[in-house]
């Protein structure tokens, strides 16, 4: 299993949460002080720096308007960081590719960062969150489309390397296209998505060999998700699929009361507000999905979870924290639960989480825990007979 430390680069220095009618999309900007920014841009960075010397992979993102993720601009951070660390992986995760307007332009940054980092790149391609549409100005009922024809052109761009192409897809129209730099890696980067519901973009995925996320889902969801996942890589004749991944949060110190006390800082992630109108723009999800989100099917994210209290979260595997033994056993009861898994995403600050503890969570979880999971083995196969349902 490969551990992975994240951040959203928070901006946690806001007016009182019940002041505000949103965290996101609207929240005016004046609450930014770009001298605290500064400061916390480098802290940022300087914590993936150590991440990297404690031996953990790399995981960045990208959201927009928003306080709960500065990094509004995930290339850039992965550009510093490949050039600034040496050791571990560097995920993305990911590109926005439905609200950007040209996939060439990605499949450019992500060569280049490739390059610079000696071949240590991992590129994830997202949708994009629901409230992401209104920054975009996209329409949400072609952002599905606009993932995968944009992905197409990215792979065949990486992989084309004797004389130009054209495409003339649905959204792309280009008549020359012919990347330089090329990628470090061959054919190119392992590919990355995303998910929590869409078990078509699931199939889908696995089908292609890509790695396949998903974040602070119930075990329950978890495993159906990666069981889907597993009998499409098996019907499709892959070997193993690119791999299946999640994401908690999780805080690891010398006695459980400090990592309870930890864990609480983190879930101000968890109680950033959006306003119910920004949640699921009409045509984002299709209409069996709705119907399903309807009658509860999605329970994992939705304010009655997170309502719940911190040890039925943690029962959930939503949250992990404890000491290193601890958090290593419910990072084992978690892979049994959802049929073995292959990358532990762990989001290690959040709120208001200062430099010194989370130095500290990654330091502990890094010299006693993750040695203690580092080798579960690569996701189970599923039997064959559940495989052809």
């Amino acid at each position: 299993m490969e551990a992975w430390y994240f951040t959203e680069m928070p901006y946690p220095h806001l007016p009182p949460m019940d002041a505000m009618s949103t965290m996101r999309v609207s929240l005016p900007v004046r609450h930014f002080d770009p001298k605290i920014g500064a400061d916390l841009y480098n802290r940022y960075l300087d914590e993936y720096m150590i991440a990297d010397e404690a031996g953990l992979n790399l995981l960045v993102n990208e959201h927009h308007q928003t306080a709960t993720c500065l990094d509004v601009a995930a290339p850039l951070s992965l550009a510093i960081l490949a050039r600034q660390t040496g050791k571990g992986r560097i995920c993305i995760l990911g590109n926005p590719i439905a609200n950007r307007g040209d996939p060439v332009r990605i499949a450019e940054e992500m060569a280049m960062v490739d390059c610079i980092s000696r071949g240590r790149l991992e590129v994830g391609f997202v949708r994009g969150v629901p409230y992401e549409i209104f920054a975009a100005n996209t329409n949400p009922t072609r952002t599905v489309e606009r993932l995968w024809e944009g992905i197409d052109i990215v792979q065949k761009a990486w992989t084309s390397h004797d004389e130009p192409f054209n495409f003339e897809g649905a959204f792309t129209h280009r008549r020359a296209i012919n990347v330089w730099p090329r990628p470090y890696q061959t054919p190119h980067p392992p590919i990355w998505t995303t998910g929590s519901s869409d078990f078509a973009a699931v199939r889908r995925a696995a089908a292609r060999g890509f790695v396949f996320a998903t974040f602070l889902q119930p075990h329950a969801k978890v495993r159906a998700l990666f069981d889907a996942y597993r009998s499409a890589y098996q019907l499709n004749g892959q070997p193993g699929g690119g791999g299946t991944a999640f994401m908690p949060l999780v805080y690891v110190a010398d006695t459980e009361s400090a990592a309870e006390a930890g864990m609480k800082e983190l879930l101000w992630y968890m109680q950033a507000k959006t306003e119910v109108q920004y949640r699921n723009p009409p045509g984002y999800a299709n209409v069996e999905t709705n119907v399903q989100g309807l009658k509860g099917a999605f329970a994992g994210r939705t304010d009655a979870m997170r309502a719940q209290g911190l040890e039925f979260q943690r029962e959930q595997g939503v949250v992990m924290y404890g000491t290193p033994d601890q958090v290593a056993a419910q990072i084992k009861r978690f892979y049994d639960l959802v049929g073995g898994f292959d990358h532990l995403l762990m989001m290690m600050q959040a709120g208001f989480l200062d430099h010194k503890r989370t130095v500290a969570n990654i330091d502990l979880f890094a010299r006693e825990c993750y040695p203690q999971v580092r080798g579960l083995a690569r996701t189970k196969p599923i039997e064959a007979k559940a495989a052809a349902e």
